[in-house]
Formats: structure tokens, sequence, C-alpha cells
């Protein structure tokens, strides 16, 4: 880093200030302070789901995943046609319930159980995983830029952690998440121009696309899109080579948790002017998402041709290149003054964007569906400010949580990310799912299959934690830890529906779905007209873009080795 690439990063960073600033000045009520005061036009509301999803441990972690890994992680990336079911299925019911949060949407179809075990769990989640993972992938990056900046690579790591996690703080507990989505709208362009620019270079130097798709040749196994279900010597249950059936089987219900149901993506739509800009929003940001598989993930396979022609040197580990490192390293040696300068600020882009939105959203939940339950009539002044409380700890939280993070990684925190995902999204998932499609589904059935469905999955992270922390003698736990997540993933959510099912068939039913159209249905002839008249032939044809998109590329990947 040299003086203009500082020069960059601090203009970057006097910009996201006055933002912020700005921002401030307009909160008046927890609409202001939690939803931006619903005004968000369908442009943002796009920017700020693409900009939230792509954090550092985005970055990273995925291009890390390309350089050892290949295309496997992709199917996550292509979860673009995700957001097109989050478009047209979910968001009507969302916007035009009125709600702030997801909880708050459980409540109103079951009853106040659901909210509060979601609300809970939601918490405990961001700050353990979301928060932890993101700042661990930033601060990797500043420990690889700025190794001797701090007198050494460690004290590079924490003054980064530290710096970044503080400064995100501030202007989330500031601006509110008007200040979150107008950075975001910012910082996702500033994102996607710096890693185009990885991508270019890289390629230019390797020798372009065919050369790349030589050096992979030459071990296409590793790469592909579509890997085995068994390998050599190995049960098909323990193969953790991304198999193709765990891929469909997880992919969809992590994703449809991810993008449909969780607070911290589905609070960009709420914040919308109209159920129109919702969900071109989501449209929007659908079409944004597809290329991180061109700008994050390529760029991993980029490094990996580049360090085996000996044209760059990405540090090792006994199992070979640490992933890691690679898009570090490609920052560090590939990009000219200046242009190294623009790349780092979209580092810290994707990383304080991703922070500030889990900030915001942890702020919402403690705030409408935990305090103001305690603590009800209240000013809005007072929710403003135990939100911006709530902010302040989640902070706190965060940095007491980056060294035991930071002892876990190891390696793959991409993965890491998603195994831990993978164990808290079905029975999520299967709670919406069955609310919004099968009225019967009761607070009772919906509350059991919860809490059944994270006991499951919180107890296989356990015993997975166990036997790689301790020496386990035991082959039940040891089988149970080797069972691949993507499987099991599956699986949870198979138990999560059958148990929501049994019970609510068991017990007494509700009729809150009823009550309110919360289900499709119960929606009522006025709620239908006003829905279809909320879309014409420009949302029509942005999802064919979308989906024509997503297609293309599994299509040309399927067979490019």
């Amino acid at each position: 880093m040299e003086s203009l690439d500082w020069t960059v990063v601090g203009l970057y960073f006097i910009l996201i200030g006055f933002i912020a600033w700005w921002s401030s000045r307009k909160q008046k009520s927890t609409q202001d302070y939690f939803l931006a005061g619903r005004h968000a036009a369908w442009f943002v509301v796009g920017a700020s789901l693409f900009a939230s999803n792509i954090g550092s441990e985005h970055i990273v972690g995925l291009a890390g995943n390309g350089a050892t890994s290949g295309m496997a992680m992709a199917h996550y990336e292509l979860h673009a046609w995700i957001m097109v079911l989050l478009a047209w299925i979910f968001v009507p019911f969302y916007y035009k319930s009125g709600v702030f949060t997801m909880p708050e949407f459980l409540e109103r179809r079951f009853d106040a159980r659901s909210r509060w075990t979601l609300s809970i769990v939601s918490l405990i989640a961001y700050v353990f995983t979301k928060v932890s993972v993101t700042v661990y992938a930033g601060a990797l990056v500043f420990m690889t830029l700025l190794p001797d900046t701090f007198g050494s690579p460690d004290n590079a790591f924490w003054a980064g952690a530290i710096t970044t996690v503080i400064l995100t703080g501030v202007y989330t507990v500031t601006g509110g998440l008007r200040a979150v989505l107008y950075t975001e709208v910012l910082q996702a362009f500033v994102l996607v121009i710096g890693s185009f620019f990885i991508t270019f270079i890289g390629l230019d130097l390797l020798g372009g696309w065919g050369e790349l798709k030589a050096v992979l040749g030459e071990n296409k196994d590793q790469f592909k899109l579509w890997r085995p279900i068994a390998q050599e010597g190995i049960p098909w249950w323990k193969n953790s080579d991304f198999p193709w059936l765990g891929i469909m089987i997880a992919s969809p219900v992590v994703g449809i948790w991810y993008w449909c149901t969780d607070q911290y993506i589905v609070q960009r739509t709420l914040a919308a002017k109209s159920l129109k800009d919702a969900r071109r929003g989501a449209l929007w940001g659908g079409f944004l998402k597809i290329w991180p598989v061109f700008i994050f993930l390529v760029p991993g396979l980029i490094g990996y041709a580049l360090h085996q022609k000996g044209l760059m040197l990405i540090p090792s580990k006994a199992e070979g290149i640490d992933g890691d490192q690679v898009f570090p390293t490609m920052v560090s040696t590939l990009l000219p003054v200046g242009l190294r300068g623009l790349v780092v600020a979209g580092l810290l882009s994707a990383l304080m964007s991703s922070l500030a939105s889990l900030f915001n959203s942890c702020a919402t939940l403690f705030t409408l569906d935990i305090y103001s339950k305690l603590k009800p009539n209240r000013s809005e002044k007072h929710y403003v400010g135990i939100g911006r409380l709530a902010t302040t700890i989640v902070v706190i939280c965060g940095l007491i949580w980056i060294p035991i993070m930071k002892a876990m990684a190891g390696g793959g925190i991409y993965k890491y990310l998603q195994q831990v995902q993978g164990y808290l999204a079905p029975p999520i998932t299967a709670v919406f799912l069955l609310g919004l499609f099968w009225k019967k589904t009761n607070a009772t059935g919906a509350f059991v299959g919860l809490i059944s469905g994270f006991v499951l999955g919180i107890l296989k992270l356990s015993i997975e934690a166990l036997v790689s922390f301790t020496d386990v003698q035991s082959d039940l736990l040891n089988n149970i830890a080797d069972f691949n997540f993507l499987y099991y993933s599956g699986i949870l959510f198979l138990i999560s529906v059958v148990i929501m099912i049994l019970v609510s068939l068991k017990t007494q039913s509700t009729d809150s779905a009823e009550e309110h159209g919360l289900s499709y249905d119960t929606l009522t002839d006025a709620d239908k007209r006003e829905i279809r008249e909320s879309w014409n032939h420009w949302d029509i044809l942005g999802t064919v873009i979308v989906l024509g998109c997503v297609l293309g590329i599994y299509i040309y990947f399927s067979f490019w080795l």
C-alpha cells in the first residue's frame, strides 16, 4: 500500500461518513431507523440486497473455494433464481402485512412462541456466524496486504478487525437502515469494479480464457461444477467433495432460508416505498447476484492457474495452497498503485456493508421482537435509542468472538459458513413454506417443528466440534460428525416438515391465517387484485432475463472442462 492507495481509501471513508451523517438527520421514528422510512426505490433495494450478501467472507472465501474446489460453490452463487421466488411469492405477503421483522410475521401467522424462538436463534446465529466470519475474513485481508504496517502480520490482523468493526458500528448506530441502504448502493459498484479488474488483469497475465481451461483441465475433476456422489474408498454419506445430489438437496433449503426468510436480507424489501418497488428490487438484486461467479469465484480459478504456472506464489498449508490467501495475494501482487487502493476500498465496502446490515438487523430483532414485548408502550424515540444500544452490544460481542473464530476457522471459511447455515436453515425454511402454502399448519406444529429442528441442528454441530477438538473414541459420534452436511441439511428439513404436519394434524387448529390472509389459500379477491396490479411486462422481462442467465451459466459450466 502506497500513498495513492491510502488516498483512495481515505476518500472512500470520507464519502461513507458524509452519507451516514446525512442519514442520521432523518431518524424520527422506528420506521425511519429500522426500515428507512419505507421510502427506498427498487434500484436501492436491489443494490442493497446484493451488497448485503457480498461480504468480505464472500470475496475471500469464494475465491479460496474456487482455487481449491473449483466450481462446486457456484451452485450457492446461482441462487438468483431463488430471488425470483422472493420477488413473486414471498414479498407480496411480507410487504402487505406491514411487518418490521420476520419473527413478527411468524407471530401473526402462528403465535408469540414462534416469534420468540426465531428471534433468539437469529440473534445468536448472527453474532457467532455471520459477524465473526465476516470480520475474520476482513482482518485476514489486512494481515496479507499490510503485514509490516502495524509491526507484524498478527498485529495487522487485529488492527484491521477492530478498526472496521468499530467504524461500521458507528455509522450504523448513527444512521440506521437509511445509512446502510444508501452506502450499500455506492459499495455495490465499488465492489464490482474492483473485482472486475482482478479478473481482467489476472486473466491477461495468465494468457486468456483458453489457457485457464488448459491449466484446470490437467486436474479437471477438482474443478467440475457437478461432483460424483461417491468417491473411491469413501462411503457416499462421508463424501465431503460437494456431491451433486447433496448440492441439489441442501442448496435450495439454505437458499430459501437466506433469501426469502432471513431478516438480514428481507429487511431490504420491507424498506421499499411500494410493493412494485419491493418486487423489482428483488429482481434487480437477482440480476446482480449472477455476477459473483465471474468476479469472485473465477478469480480463484485464475489464482490457482497462476500459482501452477509459477506466475504468482500463494501461501500453502499441509494439504495444498491456502485458499483464504488467494484473493489477498492477487490484490497485493497483481494490481498497480492506485487500483490496489480501489480494490482494498472494495474489500472494505464488502466488509462494512455486510456488518452494517447485520448490526441493523440485530438491532431490529432485539428492539421490536424482544424489548418491545417486555417494555411495551414506550415512545418512538425510546425504541430508536434501544436499537442503537443493541447495535453497540452486537459490535462488542463481535469483537469478543474474533479470537475464538480465528482459532476455529483454520481453512475454508466459506464452506464453514455454508455448513453452519445448513444446520440452522432447514426448520426455518420448513415453517415459512408450510405457513404460506398449507393453511392447516398451526401454532403448536410450527413451534414444535422449529424447536426440534434447531435442537437436531445444534446437536450435529456440537458433535462435529467435539470430534474436531478432542480425541473421541466413539464410532457413533465419529460417524455422525463425518455425515455429509449437505445430506444432513436435507434430512433435517424433511424431519422438520413431518413434525410440523403431524403435530398440526393432532392438535387444535388456528384461524390466524384465515383472519389475516397470511397464506395463499386465504387471500381475498381484493388481495389478489392488489398483487396483480403491482406488476406488468417489465417485471416479466426482468424475471426472464434472470432465469435465462442462470440457465445459461449452468449449461456452459456443466461442459466447459
